[in-house]
C-alpha cells in the first residue's frame, strides 16, 4: 500500500507539472502578438541567446565535423568509397547532428542563462513589482526570451552544420587526401531539399521546447538561491531529455 501511495503521488505530481507547463506555454503563445509589436525586446534576446552562443556553437561544430570526417573516412575506405565522405558528412550534420548537438549546447548555455535570469528576478521581487504596476511578467519578461530562443535555434543549427561540413572537409581533403572535387561533387549530388527541411523542422521544434522549458523553470523557481540553482539544473536535464525524445519522434514521423 505504501508503494502504491508513492506511485500515485508521483503520477499526480508529474501530471500537475505537465498541466502547469501546458498552461504556461499557452500563455506564452497568447503573448506572442504583443511581443512582436516590441522588436527591440526580441532583438535583445536574440543577441543574448544566439550571438553570445556563437563561439561555443562554432567550436563544437568544427570538432564534431572533424571527428565525423575521421570516423566516416575510416568506415568508407574499407569499401573503397572514400569519395562519398562529403555526402555522408553533410547528411549526418544537417539531418541529425546539427540540430541535436546545437539544441543540447543551447540548453546548457542560453537555456540556463534564461532560467537563472528569470529566477533571480523572481527572487529579488522584480516580477512581483511588475505585477503591482499592472504589467504582465509573462508578456514582458518571459515571452521575449522564449521568442528570442525560438528564432536563434535554427540559425545556430545552420551555422553548426556549415562549420561541421568545413571541419569534415578539412580532415578528409587536407589530412586524408580525399580529392576535393569528389568531396564537393558527391555532397552536391546527394544533398536534397528534404534533408534541409527535416533539419530545419527539428531545429525549430527543439528551439520551442528548450526555450519554453527554460522560461517555465525560471518563472516557477523557488525564490531562493537554492531554488534558482535547482531550476537551472532541471532546465538542462529536462531540455536534454525533451530534445532526444522529440528527435526520435520527428525522425520516425518524417520517415
Amino acid at each position: 500500500m505504501s508503494l502504491y501511495r508513492n506511485l500515485r503521488e508521483r503520477a499526480l505530481d508529474v501530471t500537475a507539472k505537465a498541466g502547469d507547463f501546458a498552461l504556461f506555454t499557452g500563455r506564452l503563445l497568447a503573448a506572442m502578438p504583443a511581443t512582436l509589436a516590441r522588436p527591440s525586446l526580441v532583438s535583445a534576446q536574440i543577441y543574448n541567446a544566439g550571438a553570445l552562443s556563437l563561439v561555443i556553437i562554432m567550436l563544437a561544430g568544427l570538432f564534431v565535423g572533424m571527428v565525423l570526417g575521421l570516423t566516416g573516412y575510416d568506415i568508407l575506405q574499407r569499401y573503397g568509397s572514400e569519395e562519398a565522405l562529403g555526402s555522408v558528412s553533410a547528411i549526418a550534420l544537417i539531418k541529425e547532428l546539427g540540430p541535436v548537438v546545437t539544441a543540447l549546447l543551447f540548453a546548457g548555455r542560453a537555456g540556463t542563462s534564461m532560467t537563472s535570469e528569470i529566477g533571480l528576478m523572481k527572487a529579488t521581487d522584480q516580477l512581483s513589482a511588475l505585477e503591482m504596476m499592472a504589467v504582465d511578467p509573462v508578456r514582458r519578461v518571459c515571452a521575449p526570451r522564449f521568442l528570442g530562443g525560438m528564432i536563434s535555434m535554427p540559425l545556430l543549427a545552420a551555422i553548426f552544420s556549415m562549420i561541421g561540413i568545413y571541419g569534415a572537409q578539412l580532415v578528409g581533403v587536407h589530412l586524408m587526401r580525399v580529392d576535393a572535387g569528389q568531396f564537393w561533387s558527391e555532397l552536391q549530388a546527394a544533398m536534397e531539399s528534404r534533408y534541409v527541411r527535416e533539419g530545419l523542422l527539428k531545429s525549430c521544434a527543439f528551439g520551442v521546447a528548450c526555450s519554453a522549458i527554460a522560461v517555465h523553470e525560471g518563472f516557477r523557481a523557488v525564490p531562493t538561491a537554492e531554488g534558482v540553482s535547482r531550476a537551472t539544473t532541471r532546465t538542462v536535464v529536462n531540455s536534454s531529455v525533451a530534445v532526444l525524445i522529440l528527435d526520435y519522434m520527428l525522425t520516425a514521423l518524417l520517415l
